[in-house]
């Protein structure tokens, strides 16, 4: 098997922000190799963002918006004697980011008819004040967990 080479470690800061964190988004939310289009997407987004939320940096308020859709906690299915179990497992910091991005994009995805720049600012906006799809993903992963905290003794 080939060696893998870690993005994290290819990861140029975004040209606006300097923010590592800025930069995997638009990877993420880049199709097909545009990342032109990508970039200019996520900062249409972010000036949309900065109108709405006037107290904090529009990057500021992108971060805690991902900070408050990261799940601490997951269920990972395990298998013992024939039975499948869910078990709450704690969540390292990378997988954190990737999750919370991915249900990030996920949300705005599912969301139809509108330009992809206000639908991201929107949900961005959302985030940051701990509500919409993303956070309402994370709260349910959560609820799982907790819902299955009797199994963490499977933990592996």
């Amino acid at each position: 098997m080939g060696k893998i080479t870690a993005s994290r470690e290819k990861l140029i800061p975004d040209p606006r922000y300097g923010s590592l964190l800025a930069s995997k988004f638009i990877n993420c939310l880049m199709v097909d190799g545009k990342k032109s289009v990508a970039q200019s997407l996520f900062y249409k987004a972010m000036d949309i963002v900065s109108k709405k939320i006037t107290e904090a940096e529009a990057i500021e308020v992108f971060n805690r918006a991902i900070e408050n859709v990261k799940p601490s906690v997951e269920v990972r299915s395990k298998r013992v004697g024939g039975a499948a179990y869910q078990v709450p497992m704690q969540v390292n910091r990378n997988r954190q980011q990737s999750l919370g991005i991915r249900w990030m994009l996920q949300a705005v995805r599912e969301k139809k008819g509108r330009p992809t720049h206000e639908k991201l600012a929107e949900e961005v906006v959302a985030a940051y004040k701990r509500e919409g799809a993303a956070v309402t993903k994370r709260d349910n992963v959560h609820r799982m967990a907790d819902a299955n905290k009797a199994f963490a003794h499977f933990a592996w």
